[in-house]
C-alpha cells in the first residue's frame, strides 16, 4: 500500500444544501508531509475531521492507512495521531499526567518517546497545562500525537496562534519524527515559510473542491507568473503583487511556453487561493 491518506469521491454536505466538500479525490503518499492550504470555508477542517472519524461523509469515503474511519472507528483511531488547532489539554493536569493518561488510553503509546520530545523542547513534565504558553501547549499536543506512533498524523492548523520561534520548533520536531518513523502527515497551514520548511507536497482546496495536488517541486515547475494574461482559460488566478499591481498565475502546459517568469511557492499558493475565491456552484440540485 503506497498511500497513508486517501479520499475517493468524498463529499460532505451540511444543512441539506451546503457542500463543504464535493467530489474530492486525493492520495497522500506514505512518508510525506503534505501542506493543506485553502481559504476559510474551503473544507480543510472537514477533510481532516473525516479522517479522524469526527465527520461522516455524505458521499464517497476516506481511508487512513487503508482503513475507513467511519466504518471501522477503533481500527482507524489506532492509525491516527490528531493535533487540533487549539490544544485539548486538561488545565489541572501536569504534562506528565497527560503522558500517563495517553498511555492508559492507547495500549501502544510510547511514553518514553513523548517524554523525550518534551525534554528536547525543555518543557517541564511537572508543569500544569494552565502554566504553559500557547506554543508549549501545542508542543505537548504534538508530543502526545507522536507518542501514539501512528502511521498517519493529521494536524488541523496547530500553528495558527504560535509565534515564529514556537512554529519553527514545532515543525522541527514534526519533520524529525516523520523522517524517523516514515509516517505520513497532513498539515493544514496558511504560512508559506512553514510549508517551505516542513512540507514536500502541496494540496490546495477551494470551494470544497481540490484545486491542486502536487509535490512542491512539481508545483514550482508547472507554474509561471505573467503580468499580462492571455486567454481566460490560460489563468489559474490573478492577485496583487507586492507593488500593488496585478499578476496572474498560469499553469503548464501553457505555462511551459516561454512566457513570464517562474513562480515562487508563495505565488503558486496565492494564485490558487485567488481561484478558490471564485464562486463555485456546490448547491444540490433542487
Amino acid at each position: 500500500m503506497s498511500h497513508g491518506f486517501e479520499a475517493h469521491g468524498l463529499g460532505k454536505r451540511y444543512r441539506r444544501r451546503r457542500w463543504a466538500l464535493r467530489d474530492v479525490d486525493l492520495a497522500v503518499p506514505r512518508g510525506s508531509i503534505t501542506a493543506l492550504v485553502g481559504p476559510n470555508g474551503a473544507g480543510k477542517s472537514t477533510l481532516i475531521k473525516a479522517g479522524v472519524g469526527f465527520e461522516r461523509p455524505t458521499a464517497g469515503r476516506v481511508l487512513v492507512d487503508g482503513i475507513d474511519p467511519w466504518r471501522h472507528r477503533s481500527a482507524a483511531i489506532a492509525k491516527v495521531g490528531y493535533v487540533p488547532q487549539a490544544a485539548s489539554l486538561y488545565r489541572e493536569l501536569s504534562v506528565a499526567d497527560h503522558v500517563a493518561l495517553a498511555a492508559s488510553l492507547r495500549p501502544r503509546f510510547d511514553a518514553a518517546m513523548a517524554r523525550r520530545r518534551l525534554e528536547q523542547l525543555a518543557i517541564p513534565l511537572d508543569s500544569r497545562a494552565d502554566e504553559l504558553s500557547g506554543g508549549q501547549q501545542a508542543q505537548v499536543g504534538l508530543a502526545l500525537a507522536l507518542g501514539t506512533r501512528a502511521p498517519v498524523l493529521l494536524l488541523d492548523e496547530p500553528l495558527a496562534s504560535l509565534d515564529p520561534l514556537a512554529r519553527r520548533e514545532f515543525l522541527h520536531v514534526l519533520v524529525d519524527a516523520v523522517r524517523e518513523e516514515g509516517s505520513t502527515a497532513l498539515l493544514s497551514s496558511h504560512v508559506i515559510t512553514d510549508i517551505e520548511q516542513a512540507c514536500d507536497r502541496l494540496l490546495v482546496l477551494g470551494g470544497g473542491r481540490k484545486l491542486l495536488d502536487l509535490s512542491i517541486a512539481d508545483s514550482l515547475a508547472a507554474h509561471r507568473i505573467v503580468g499580462r494574461a492571455g486567454p481566460p482559460d490560460d489563468i489559474v488566478g490573478t492577485f496583487m503583487d507586492t507593488g500593488g499591481g496585478s499578476v496572474s498565475l498560469v499553469r503548464a502546459p501553457l505555462a511551459a511556453i516561454a512566457r513570464g517568469r517562474p513562480a515562487t511557492l508563495e505565488e503558486v499558493v496565492l494564485g490558487h487561493l485567488a481561484a478558490g475565491r471564485q464562486p463555485v456552484s456546490l448547491r444540490a440540485a433542487a
